[in-house]
């Protein structure tokens, strides 16, 4: 089995049958948007652990 390719050449992949703008300009905001999407839940939780840790610092000192 011999792979064949659909295109012709490199130029041509990225041209992608002069749709390649519309392409690549998907693919780039996807990857932007799943990358924001990723920070800021790993940010968010960052913020929640730290609360749940302030609180069980004056749950403590409460209890004292």
């Amino acid at each position: 089995m011999q792979l064949q390719f659909q295109f012709d050449s490199l130029a041509d992949f990225f041209a992608m049958g002069n749709y390649g703008f519309y392409v690549w300009l998907s693919y780039g905001i996807s990857f932007v948007a799943i990358g924001w999407l990723i920070w800021q839940s790993k940010r968010e939780q960052k913020q929640i652990v730290a609360q749940v840790k302030k609180a069980l610092v004056r749950e403590a000192q409460a209890k004292k």
